[in-house]
């Protein structure tokens, strides 16, 4: 089964010169917890409710401050063609829930969450994810890469 097929259609973003208290307010009207970093052309990052929390309000920095300024540069992504249990495999290594989906021409055509694999028909692939990012890992680091 292709990724395409569990993945959400069409979700939201922000960009990249927006506040991150309207990246907050998108999260909490999509009850969302991420969302990808779109600058018009392609995605260049992520952005979390974390990433707000540890890298924003913790730091001291107001809601004005530009969501490029606290978001994840370094973009892990699947393709709308690779396999579930591909898939799978790679956020439970990555450690992460949610992955923006891009089709070959690099668009953002949708995102995959932990909770889309458990409703697919592949019984597996949750726990393939939920193992992995519930393992003890290398220590993570919230600096901007």
């Amino acid at each position: 089964m292709k990724i395409a097929e569990v993945m959400t259609r069409n979700p939201e973003t922000i960009s990249p010169d927006e506040p991150i208290q309207e990246a907050a307010r998108k999260m909490l009207d999509a009850d969302t917890g991420s969302l990808p970093v779109d600058d018009g052309q392609r995605i260049v990052g992520m952005i979390t409710d974390r990433d707000i929390a540890v890298r924003a309000i913790a730091d001291g920095r107001g809601p004005e401050t530009p969501v490029r300024e606290v978001m994840s540069e370094r973009l892990l992504f699947a393709w709308d063609d690779q396999e579930v249990d591909e898939v799978a495999a790679q956020m439970g290594d990555a450690q992460v829930r949610r992955l923006p989906v891009l089709n070959r021409g690099e668009r953002l055509v949708g995102i995959v969450s932990l909770g889309d694999l458990a409703r697919s028909a592949d019984d597996d692939s949750a726990e393939v994810v939920l193992v992995g990012v519930s393992a003890p890992g290398a220590t993570h680091n919230q600096s901007q890469e």
